[in-house]
């Protein structure tokens, strides 16, 4: 099944932030973070999967000329595993390909395999480590990066 995707608002941040808080505690952000990136409309774009008016998943790509970074996906846990996630990070890349970005970054959480795995079949590959990026768990953070092949 298939949630519809739309921009995100600043009215979705309370379900965002229990979502957060369901997914990636103790290393959230803070609503004060999503404002801060909603209103640089220049370089962000940020998304809520929704479904039955529930917001059940979030994604943000963060854009400049030269490179992109998928700054956040997240699903609840009870939707995982249903091609949300997928559904999400597809509308992300669509946006760094419109924009035309060459290089899309991301960090993944080292002990989130199963999200690892999303990435890999979406032809991004691990370049690197951060060791106890997440804070304050100091959980290590898996670099990977998808190159655009420009015909």
């Amino acid at each position: 099944m298939t949630a519809s995707l739309r921009p995100m608002r600043l009215t979705d941040l309370p379900a965002v932030m229990e979502l957060e808080e369901e997914l990636f505690a103790p290393d959230t952000w803070t609503a004060a973070m999503y404002r801060d990136e909603l209103a640089r409309t220049d370089t962000r774009h940020y998304l809520v999967a929704e479904e039955g008016g529930r917001v059940v998943g979030y994604a943000g790509l963060i854009a400049y000329d030269d490179e992109a970074h998928v700054a956040t996906i997240g699903v609840t846990g009870a939707r995982q595993g249903e091609g949300i996630g997928a559904q999400l990070l597809d509308a992300l890349l669509a946006e760094a390909d419109r924009r035309r970005s060459p290089v899309v970054l991301l960090e993944v959480r080292a002990d989130n395999e199963q999200a690892q795995e999303l990435y890999r079949r979406r032809g991004f590959a691990e370049i690197g480590r951060r060791r106890g990026y997440y804070q304050p768990s100091g959980t290590d953070a898996v670099v990977m990066r998808r190159e655009v092949l420009r015909g």
